[in-house]
């Protein structure tokens, strides 16, 4: 089963957007009839239609035609979740577009990307699926201009594009596309695209990290999954346990509670999963822990702390628990794995 419509968190982007134009976003929202309460909501997902709405209301809202194409400009990985941070770990354009393709669900089922070698170059789709009909002018604009900008971003390269083509006739004039795209859209044609070099999918990712990646993807894999077989509770709370960290861990009257829950209710439920709070904290925990251990340049200390404990004591005893092994002998495993034998990561043995 496919997942439906589009994760509400897609709201927040328009929102941002219609701020970063100097306008009010509270008022927005119930001049375009949207509650608001739902972005309280992550589980919540909306029509594509809606957010096409949500769009096209937002530009007569701001009175800026090219409110779709100005949207693009300002987004960043993080505006994409934990898809984005997929992204920004990948370690080349193509590899960051290909994650993009296959969680994108996670976000919007609606829309994607498709791409093809012609030649020399690569032909980059936006694509409406499932659904009769073309993508809006803003939604494929904003669709253009913000994949555009996060491959330049992560790639640190302003690369060229060949070709810009939009289905929608033209809205105006050139100018506001030449600043976005280096060059003026071809209008009218059969699909939405941009076409530039092959050379651009080998470009590196600027701070990928391999091991961050891994991390982020069993996140994405684990939460496209639930999306595809329906959702439940204890997929939903672990998300809402990574999401929380490293600011704060929530306790288990926090968490019932922003899923509108007593806690009696809440631990029923969990049970009736086979799981409990006190079993996804831990998992939470182990999983985080393992990605910070991989990098060198946290202490156990630290690791300690970013996973709010209170005692280094308690975290050691508490990571020996889940794995078998010490932070340490954790640490020691990874440097085998990676062939530098009996050496020491960087500052680690003093820090440790």
């Amino acid at each position: 089963m496919k997942p439906n419509g589009v994760s509400v968190s897609m709201v927040y982007p328009i929102l941002k957007s219609v701020e970063q134009q100097g306008f009010d976003s509270e008022r927005f929202c119930r001049e375009a009839s949207f509650d608001a309460g739902r972005l309280r909501d992550p589980e919540s997902r909306i029509d594509v239609a809606e957010l096409e709405r949500l769009m096209l209301a937002a530009a007569a809202f701001t009175e800026n035609a090219y409110f779709g194409l100005h949207q693009g400009l300002h987004t960043e990985a993080a505006d994409l979740g934990v898809l984005g941070y997929v992204m920004m770990h990948s370690g080349t354009v193509g590899e960051a577009l290909e994650a993009y393709r296959r969680y994108n669900d996670i976000l919007c089922s609606g829309f994607n990307l498709e791409w093809e070698a012609r030649g020399d170059d690569i032909r980059l789709r936006f694509v409406l699926l499932g659904t009769i009909g073309r993508m809006s002018r803003h939604c494929a604009e904003d669709m253009a201009s913000s994949v555009y900008r996060l491959m330049c971003g992560m790639s640190n390269r302003r690369f060229p594009l060949r070709e810009v083509t939009f289905e929608h006739a033209a809205p105006g004039e050139a100018a506001p596309y030449l600043s976005v795209f280096g060059r003026a859209p071809r209008f009218g044609g059969d699909e939405n695209a941009i076409r530039f070099h092959k050379d651009v999918m080998a470009l590196p990712i600027l701070y990928a990290d391999a091991r961050l990646r891994h991390m982020f993807e069993s996140v994405a894999a684990r939460t496209l999954e639930t999306l595809t077989k329906g959702r439940t509770l204890s997929d939903a709370v672990f998300r809402r346990m990574l999401e929380c960290m490293p600011a704060s861990f929530p306790t288990l009257q926090e968490t019932a509670a922003s899923f509108h829950m007593s806690a009696r209710s809440f631990q029923l439920k969990l049970r009736e999963e086979g799981t409990s709070y006190n079993g996804l904290a831990a998992a939470v925990r182990k999983e985080l822990a393992e990605g910070y251990l991989s990098q060198p340049e946290h202490s156990v200390g630290d690791v300690a702390y970013l996973l709010r404990f209170s005692e280094l004591s308690a975290f050691q005893n508490a990571f020996k628990k889940w794995t078998g092994v010490t932070p340490g002998q954790f640490r020691a495993s990874l440097r085998a794995e990676n062939g530098s034998g009996s050496g020491t990561l960087p500052g680690a043995a003093a820090r440790r």
